[in-house]
């Protein structure tokens, strides 16, 4: 089953207080009337989207350039940035951490936000 046919099966329902629901680039909530919040997490997957031995600060760009890219594909504008990454061990022996979080907001500054 692809990811979409999985979206469809198991999450897809009708929406209340947003005007896009799950399955598109963004999530679009109405927090209050008038106002539109776009929400973008896109995970990235060691072995899927990225190899073990990657550069941190490279997979850092990537992890938060997938989800501008997102962002912008709904027309939003970035706002705040979180990150999400699925790795086989969180432990001290994987120091990129550091370099990831700092190249990722890099990136926003460059987009035009700082971190938040």
């Amino acid at each position: 089953m692809g990811e979409f046919d999985l979206i469809r099966r198991f999450f897809q329902r009708p929406v209340r207080r947003a005007a896009l629901g799950v399955g598109d680039d963004c999530a679009l909530l109405a927090p209050a009337p008038g106002m539109q919040l776009a929400v973008s997490s896109d995970m990235l997957v060691e072995g899927r989207h990225f190899f073990a031995d990657v550069d941190p600060r490279l997979l850092g760009h990537k992890c938060l350039a997938v989800n501008l890219s997102d962002l912008a594909a709904c027309g939003a504008r970035p706002l705040a940035f979180t990150l999400a990454l699925s790795l086989p061990r969180a432990d001290a022996a994987w120091t990129g951490v550091p370099a990831s979080r700092k190249q990722a907001a890099a990136r926003a500054e460059r987009a035009g936000r700082a971190e938040r």
